[in-house]
């Protein structure tokens, strides 16, 4: 890793830091234990993928689960991401009129990698991906150190070793290996 990589982690580091200690400053915590989730993203798909959009919505499928978010687009009042969970991945659907007072704000602040917890309803989009209208979301874990970047991840065998925990959250082949050993 060169000199630059390795300062722009460190910055990457304090700034997640600093986010954290406003969290704690604002009397938040910053690792609640109290969120328990009721659904996986394998078992939504598994249930819903066959499913059309008029019939999640005349049934108004609500869930709670939980996850890391691997993606995030915001584009104004709305925004979508993604959580991946031990299961798969689910997108999530965000507006900020539909959410408290002050969580979509808290939303965009937040990282790539840090770990929600999710309430909603279950549609599909127009290009007809399962997603989850968000009803109430909170963050339950900060992410102090960044995921590597989307498209390279860990190319470096050895690197993949030495930071097992990484290559099992960004590489969806090993953790289908670890999951069958």
């Amino acid at each position: 890793m060169n000199q630059h990589n390795t300062r722009q982690d460190s910055d990457q580091l304090q700034q997640r830091r600093q986010k954290l200690q406003v969290l704690r400053d604002r009397g938040r915590p910053a690792f609640p234990n109290d969120f328990r989730p009721e659904n996986t993203a394998a078992s939504l798909h598994q249930a819903h993928d066959s499913s059309g959009n008029v019939e999640l919505e005349s049934a108004a499928v609500a869930v709670t689960l939980s996850g890391r978010m691997m993606a995030k687009r915001i584009m104004g009042k709305a925004s979508f991401a993604h959580i991946q969970d031990r299961s798969g991945r689910i997108q999530l659907f965000l507006q900020r009129d539909h959410l408290p007072e002050g969580v979509y704000a808290a939303f965009k602040k937040w990282d790539i990698g840090d770990i929600v917890g999710v309430t909603g309803k279950l549609f599909k989009t127009r290009t007809g991906e399962l997603s989850v209208r968000v009803g109430s979301i909170r963050l339950l874990t900060k992410s102090l150190r960044p995921l590597p970047e989307k498209f390279h991840g860990l190319t470096d065998t050895e690197g993949r070793y030495r930071q097992r925990y990484v290559d099992l959250i960004v590489n969806q082949d090993s953790r289908e290996v670890f999951r069958r050993r």
